[in-house]
């Protein structure tokens, strides 16, 4: 594999489930192909992870999804990233996502309903919380939904706005977060479907529409999103699965992720239980979206989905089978073919450089 055509990968764990912390990859574009460097273990169930955005010092971040939470920066110079400034509490419990908006860090907090920003210092560390956006509200799901559980945050392709999707209220909130103070203030307020247990979005290319994927109940929301006002507008709902295979014989499907093609033509669910990854074609305008296959995952309860830039790679972080998985997608049909694995126990997320 020449240099100039091997990239890099970092796969998140949970280390209470035998998982071991961050794991680096080198990738072969050509073929996809993830060869392990080493791992690290500095944070404890790092769920989800995030690069530093072009033109800051290269840097990996981390959310340790634990009670109390953390977030922490990572130097990845290396082979393997080693923890870079303090692991900084979150003053919340469990953060499952984060995301990089207005030179802060934001972390979306599952156990206790809210969003934290912390800033990102000119060195790459964290610095502590500036500010702590409680949700407020619930669902009609009593187990899952008795109270907020915001499970993504995303800055929208503007860089105004933060969304951040609400399992817990069945709804997505568009917030303002000031660069100067780090204080995230509500802007506004969608509700989706009641029970829809709302975990994932993600963009159009275009910017112009959003794609909520629920993890209750296995749709996709197709929103139109107004990048001036700051609004978002359902529009309607798309099953991510065949109807007699939306519970599988071992109970139910809970989707996980969503991504979209780089085209805007595609778009691709990870769904949980079924175990499997679901083909959309979006129209021209992206507008609609419509099931037209599904694929195995290449392992069992796969957490999380990444594309490559190019549109040609596809990998799933399967948590239960401890793999990740990578296929060649079809230009044509936009159907994953599995091309090849390797072992990362209680894999949940994957992330490309």
């Amino acid at each position: 594999m020449s240099g100039s055509r091997a990239g890099r990968a970092f796969m998140g764990s949970f280390t209470s489930a035998g998982g071991r912390g961050i794991t680096a990859a080198v990738v072969d574009r050509d073929t996809g192909a993830l060869t392990v460097l080493g791992s690290t273990d500095a944070v404890a169930d790092p769920s989800f992870l995030a690069l530093a955005p072009a033109g800051a010092p290269k840097a990996l971040y981390a959310v340790g999804e634990s009670a109390p939470g953390v977030a922490a920066a990572f130097d990845i110079s290396g082979d393997v990233p080693a923890l870079l400034g303090p692991v900084r509490p979150v003053d919340a419990d469990g953060p499952t996502h984060l995301a990089l908006a207005a030179g802060h860090l934001v972390t979306a907090n599952y156990g206790s309903g809210s969003v934290t920003a912390l800033p990102l210092l000119a060195d790459g560390t964290l610095g502590a919380a500036s500010s702590v956006f409680r949700h407020e509200g619930g669902g009609p799901d009593p187990a899952r939904q008795e109270a907020p559980h915001a499970h993504q945050v995303v800055p929208d392709p503007s860089g105004r706005w933060v969304l951040s999707v609400d399992l817990g209220t069945d709804s997505v909130r568009v917030c303002v977060l000031d660069p100067a103070t780090g204080v995230l203030r509500s802007h506004a307020e969608t509700a989706l479907a009641p029970g829809t247990g709302p975990r994932h979005l993600a963009f159009h290319p275009s910017g112009r529409f959003v794609y909520v994927l629920g993890e209750l109940e296995p749709t996709l929301t197709v929103c139109r999103w107004d990048a001036a006002g700051g609004r978002l507008d359902v529009l309607g709902r798309t099953p991510v699965l065949p109807d007699h295979e939306s519970d599988d014989e071992a109970g139910r499907c809970y989707p996980s992720a969503v991504v979209v093609a780089p085209d805007g033509r595609f778009l691709w669910t990870a769904n949980r239980g079924h175990d499997s990854i679901s083909v959309l074609t979006l129209d021209e305008s992206g507008e609609r979206a419509a099931l037209v296959a599904t694929v195995g995952c290449g392992g069992r309860w796969p957490r999380d989905l990444t594309l490559d830039p190019s549109g040609q790679w596809l990998y799933a972080a399967n948590e239960r089978s401890g793999n990740v998985s990578w296929f060649a997608v079809d230009a044509a049909t936009g159907i994953p073919r599995h091309a090849g694995s390797v072992e990362v126990p209680a894999a949940s997320c994957v992330v490309l450089a």
